[in-house]
């Protein structure tokens, strides 16, 4: 398992582009190449011809590239390799079938039902590859009850005519029966048979079900990819370790290597290889790794242990896996670069420029030495003046249209600048999301193209030290070499942690120790080589958020179990991470992990250039590696040239060369350029990134200090910054059904308070009249004053859903209200800070007062509201903080100047689309009047009418005609349509602009007062904002014939009792529309909900799924048919009141251009009696035990006439689409848009 004496030892990474090989020769020496990972012409397999390259260099001897090679010199090989990984990508695994519960055959295509791009249409998702999909008639601990054994005999005629179909692949989804359909599976021939049990033992059947899936789809093509691999040695290397790297960060022999661990092969080596060579056991100081490559960059963090997630997405698909928490972000060398103002872009004609080519342009990489591998017939040197071509043609295009008189390096630079701060982003996320100081990291850099931005991203941080090792270039093949080899077993468990379990825990944590010791023990690991740590996955009950822990450095004691004290470790992190502990709640544990490691053996020219900085071209050395020697201190501007990589040392950093040959840079503080207020193309997009991460820094705190589920885990919540007018300038997350109305908020208090603001200040509001969705939302505004200011300069503001803030049930979300009373505790302008000091008698007897109407009781959860109130306004601090020093930075005036040019941007975009789409109406039909009307189930119209101004790109939507306030709570306030109405305008525009007040700028709105989309200030509400607002979207949509509509529908189903209650909004069909398809069992429009994990309902309520499908032919016809809507089947097990506040169930989705309507919903009862019951689309229903509660949700629209001969034109292509984004933080903001 160690160093192979007289042998040689080779650890090697297969990416995507190169293959990079650390090899240890058997006197010492050490050697690394890099080559390519696909040249036919030469060899068959790039590991094979880097092994067969150093032993022919080192020996002396020759190997011939068309026989196998002798492994007697070999010791051992360690592998990391993306072929799960670009097999995923590129969906070419092993033909799969699946088999699962009956009733669920669509589950893994509904997944969490959400969306992924919360502003397209198109709604599309990455395909998910299944062949043909079986139905069928855990571990935890629990007690399961068999209502139905399993038909393995129906089974089996099932399944036995798959493999002569080519199918040989199965996954299996299918509760305690597992085992034995895996026997019968492998006795009729299956090559690949994959049990969820056995891949990944955690509840939550979605993610498992995608993980075994993945399993079994992936696994064969890395055992096809091992097979030729070892075809390249005599005897098939059976006498040599050969161990391949997990997403982990552990090493697995060659014949365990599957498909469900191997996505973050890659990857996972360089986190391995910075993590050894760069942290200081003695300093303690954490590491940030910054990995920049050819189109993206991977960034994690290391401090003292690795950091796992055991849930994330790639290419898609969510596997429930433990994998390296490493953060992939769209920018990488390769990445293309062009300019956007409003909606126009502009990019060479000649291709695309990159970020390489930037460097190139500024002097910052030096074609002389790089190799010859460029051009048609890969033997040219690197061109300068190609790229120099294109960066004058892109200049004069960005010099004409903002009337500047830029250089080309300038316009360079601009773009370097614009894509640190993009990197940027992603590390300030992942270090501030867990309570961790960003300047307090070092740098750890690697990757070809990492080092010519190192020095400027960590100053942007504020870090005062990058590290670059010496194969920084090869570091995650280093990294290989390094790393442990890993075994793990893990499996469900549904304990408390508390003293009467702790012996049961124990005995189970030692059996699942002893199978790993003795799993290490048989590969060939002393009792001395191997270490085991123990991790409980915990949580509070009640509470979704759950950690997996350690006992590390906590002993165990009298109130604890034998591994640990899990109880400290917990609270500990726990109070870390999210601020506060909760003392008196149980502690639930969820799952038993082991990890067992077997230790490795290894321990760990001058010539003057021209380069251009922020302030102009500056005289460089250039220095080659190889040539400094210990204690060789290079003060910048300097550049430090590798075989493998440019380092680029910048003003006011001093580089140094340390005793193991790796290279320590100290960042220095760069001069201050002053920026004026005229426009800057590139500053605007650094300001536009800088406006985004207040408000995203701001939701951090939010979701790390709020105690209750919908804030904390959910994260039903939005936070925003304003200008002193009140009007938006940035927003995250984009929550629609928040997008604009919180404006609507901001300003209301601007008139009605006015100077009655003062610093210290903090104001709450819900009020429908003051810009609320609904009575639940509740909006914490502070205005951000600044020294010599009269008065606000900024508002910051965060808006959360609290469960409960009383009213006539619970929830405050009624289904048959009929004033706004009945929905709880009402803010309008209430103070909840003054002067600095938390109002908390006051808001406490506020939220008490519903109480006093019939009917109506106060909050049911005081003490949640109090607590998320006050992380509302400590998210708000944050934010007020962060826009006084980028006001201390800039300068008050700077900082407003491009706050109105981000409000300008997205006013551009928006006229844009409204003057193309005025052009083709007026192509059409001659009239610049378009209009739409569709009805409510009650028959009340909602009409519009939009009048436009080709000229100016400007609109009024005019609501008149619709119909009058109703007695219900289907009203909606007039915030609720804005939000309606700039949604509709991002999704129109077709690519991403900031979301901000100059959406709205060319938009007039007129809506009558006393209608159902303006009513009066006592009418209820609750269902204005989670159904009219899909109808007023529908409208919009038809009048602009954007699509088709959607379900046009939440469908709202709560249950419960005095001991629990429960909530969810169910998916439905989308609207097809002009070259797509509508998606079926989705999400659509204003909200994005994900809906609960099956086992997790049942675990927790008294509830039984029958039936999650999709619902065949509910999709209306046509050229694009709708999507189809799903069918949900409850048996309710004990008696709940089962309450349901859904539309569309006695009017369709209308179809567009000859597409037919989709189907209405339906709700019915199954009585345990026998009798059928049709409940209405709203209402409250008392059940019992037995009782099956079926909802059947409506279809989406469909496009055009089924009988159309006309080719179907192809889907527009995003940018982005085929860009893998992963990690911690892209799961956290899609969370957010799945609200």
């Amino acid at each position: 398992a160690g160093v192979t004496m007289q042998k040689f030892d080779f650890a090697i990474d297969r990416g995507g582009t190169f293959t990079d090989v650390f090899a240890r020769c058997p006197d010492g020496r050490e050697r690394v190449l890099k080559l390519l990972s696909h040249d036919p012409q030469n060899y068959k397999d790039a590991p094979t011809e880097g092994i067969r390259r150093v032993l022919e260099e080192e020996t002396g001897r020759s190997f011939p590239r068309d026989q196998p090679l002798d492994p007697s010199l070999i010791g051992w090989i360690r592998m990391g390799t993306t072929v799960a990984t670009n097999a995923l990508l590129e969906r070419k695994g092993e033909r799969t079938a699946l088999l699962i519960t009956r009733g669920f055959k669509d589950l893994l295509h509904i997944g969490t039902q959400a969306r992924p791009r919360l502003f397209d249409l198109v709604s599309a998702f990455p395909e998910r590859r299944n062949d043909t999909c079986l139905d069928g008639a855990g571990s935890t601990g629990d007690v399961l009850e068999v209502w139905r054994e399993p038909d393995l005999q129906r089974l089996e005629c099932d399944l036995e005519g798959l493999p002569s179909r080519g199918i040989t692949s199965l996954a299996v989804l299918w509760s305690d029966h597992e085992q034995a359909v895996g026997a019968l599976a492998h006795r009729l021939g299956f090559s690949q048979v994959s049990l969820s049990s056995e891949v990944m033992p955690m509840v939550r059947a979605v993610p498992r079900g995608y993980t075994v899936c993945a399993d079994a789809y992936l696994t064969p093509k890395i055992q096809q990819y091992l097979k030729g691999f070892t075809s390249g040695f005599k005897g098939g290397l059976k006498e040599v370790t050969v161990l391949f790297m997990q997403s982990d960060g552990g090493l697995t022999p060659m014949d365990r290597f599957c498909g469900s661990r191997a996505v973050l092969s890659g990857p996972a080596g360089g986190v391995v290889g910075y993590a050894v060579t760069s942290y200081d056991q003695t300093e303690k100081k954490p590491i940030i790794g910054f990995d920049m490559g050819g189109t993206s960059t991977d960034v994690s963090r290391y401090a003292g242990q690795y950091e796992h997630v055991f849930e994330a997405t790639t290419a898609g698909i969510t596997l429930q896996a433990p994998q390296l928490d490493i953060n992939t972000v769209a920018a990488g060398g390769g990445s293309r670069l062009f300019f956007r103002w409003g909606s126009k872009s502009s990019h060479p004609a000649g291709g695309p420029l990159t970020v390489t080519d930037a460097n190139l342009a500024l002097g910052r990489l030096l074609p002389s030495y790089f190799p010859k591998i460029f051009g048609p017939c890969e033997n040219e040197p690197l061109s300068i003046e190609e790229t120099m071509k294109s960066f004058r043609q892109l200049t004069q295009e960005i010099n004409h249209f903002l009337s500047t008189d830029q250089s080309q390096s300038e316009v360079a630079m601009g773009f370097i600048r614009v894509a640190n701060e993009a990197m940027c982003r992603p590390i300030r996320a992942l270090t501030q999301a867990k309570g961790h100081d960003t300047s307090q990291h070092v740098l750890a850099c690697f990757g070809g193209a990492g080092g010519q931005h190192a020095c400027a991203i960590a100053r942007a941080l504020g870090m005062k030290s990058v590290f670059i090792h010496k194969y920084s270039g090869v570091l995650s093949a280093y990294g290989l070499a390094l790393a442990d080899v890993v075994e793990e077993v893990q499996e469900p468990c549904s304990l408390r942690y508390e003293p009467r379990f702790f012996e049961e825990l124990d005995c189970r944590v030692e059996r699942l120790t002893s199978r790993c010791r003795e799993a290490l023990k048989a590969r060939g690991f002393a009792s001395a080589q191997v270490s085991m740590e123990v991790f409980l996955h915990l949580r509070y009950e009640g509470t979704d958020c759950a950690l997996m822990v350690t006992a590390e450095g906590h002993p165990s004691d009298a109130r604890s179990c034998r591994t640990g004290d899990f109880r400290t470790a917990f609270t500990q992190r726990y109070l870390k991470e999210f601020g506060f502990t909760i003392p008196d709640r149980p502690i639930a544990v969820d799952d038993i992990r082991v990890r067992g490691s077997g230790k490795s053996g290894i321990k760990s020219l001058t010539k003057v250039t021209r380069c251009y900085f922020d302030n102009g071209y500056l005289d460089t050395r250039v220095y080659l590696w190889e040539e400094l020697t210990c204690d060789h201190s290079i003060a910048g501007p300097a550049i430090i040239i590798d075989k493998n990589s440019t380092i680029l040392v910048e003003p006011c950093c001093v580089a140094q060369l340390t005793t193991g040959g790796d290279l320590r840079i100290a960042v220095g503080s760069d001069h201050v350029v002053m920026l004026g207020t005229e426009l800057n193309a590139v500053q605007l997009s650094i300001f536009s990134h800088r406006f985004m991460s207040i408000a995203e820094q701001m939701g951090r705190v939010l979701q790390r200090t709020s105690i209750s589920t919908n804030i904390k885990e959910r994260l039903d919540f939005s936070c925003a910054v304003f200008g002193p007018d009140g009007g938006l300038v940035s927003n995250a997350p984009h929550i629609p059904v928040h997008l604009g109305a919180m404006q609507e908020t901001v300003q209301y208090q601007i008139r009605a308070l006015g100077d009655d603001l003062k610093e210290g200040d903090v104001i709450l509001s819900n009020h429908p009249c003051a810009g609320g969705s609904h009575l639940p939302d509740l909006t914490v505004i502070t205005p951000v004053f600044r020294k010599g200011s009269t008065g606000p300069v900024f508002f910051v503001a965060s808006r959360g859903h609290h469960a409960d803030i009383g009213g006539i049930t619970p929830g405050s979300m009624p289904p048959h209200s009929t004033s706004l009373q009945q929905e709880g505790a009402v803010f309008t302008s209430f103070k909840l800070v003054t002067a600095g000091t938390f109002q908390e008698e006051a808001v406490t007897a506020a939220l008490m007062a519903p109480v006093q109407y019939p009917g109506c009781s106060g909050t049911r959860n005081l003490h949640d509201n109090l607590s998320d109130l006050r992380a509302q306004v400590a998210a708000n601090q944050r934010g007020s903080r962060l826009v006084l020093e980028l006001i201390d930075s800039y300068g008050l005036e700077v900082v407003q100047a491009y706050m109105g040019y981000i409000q300008s941007n997205a006013e551009m975009a928006v006229r844009d689309m409204l003057k193309e789409f005025a052009r083709r109406q007026r192509q059409l039909t001659g009239l610049l009047e378009v209009e739409a009307e569709d009805h409510m189930d009650d028959g009340t119209p909602i009409r519009l009418r939009v009048q436009i101004n080709e000229a100016e790109g400007s609109a009024v939507f005019d609501f008149t005609g619709t119909g009058t306030e109703v007695w219900g709570n289907c009203n909606a306030p007039r915030a609720i349509t804005f939000s309606a109405l700039i949604y509709c305008l991002r999704c129109m525009v077709g690519q991403d602009i900031p979301l901000n007040q100059g959406c709205l700028a060319p938009i007039s709105v007129v809506i009558p007062a006393g209608s159902i989309l303006q009513p009066s200030r006592d009418a209820a509400v609750v269902g204005g904002n989670v159904l009219t607002s899909q109808r007023v979207v529908d409208v919009i949509f038809r009048a602009f014939e954007a699509c088709a509509a959607s379900q046009g529908c939440m469908n709202n189903v709560s249950f419960g009792s005095d001991r629990s209650g429960y909530y969810e909004t169910v998916a439905g069909g989308a609207g097809a529309g002009e070259g797509w398809h509508g998606r079926s069992g989705v999400h659509s429009h204003m909200t994005n909900t994900r809906i609960t994990d099956p086992e997790i309902l049942e675990k927790r309520y008294p509830v039984i799924l029958e039936c999650f499908s999709l619902r065949p032919g509910s999709g209306g016809r046509g050229r694009y048919r709708g999507g189809d809507g799903v069918v949900r089947k409850l048996l309710f097990r004990d008696n709940v009141v089962l309450s349901v506040l859904t539309e569309r169930r006695s009017t369709r989705p209308y179809g567009l251009h000859g597409g037919e309507a989709g189907a209405s919903g339906l709700n019915l009862l199954h009585k345990v009696d026998g009798r059928v019951l049709n409940l209405g689309a709203k209402t409250t229903v008392s059940l019992e035990p037995g009782d099956v509660f079926c909802l059947y949700t409506p279809g989406g629209g469909g496009y055009g006439k089924e009988d159309s001969n006309e080719k179907p034109p192809a889907k527009r292509q995003r940018v982005t689409e085929s860009f893998p984004e992963r990690g911690s933080v892209f799961e956290y903001r899609q969370a957010q848009e799945s609200v």
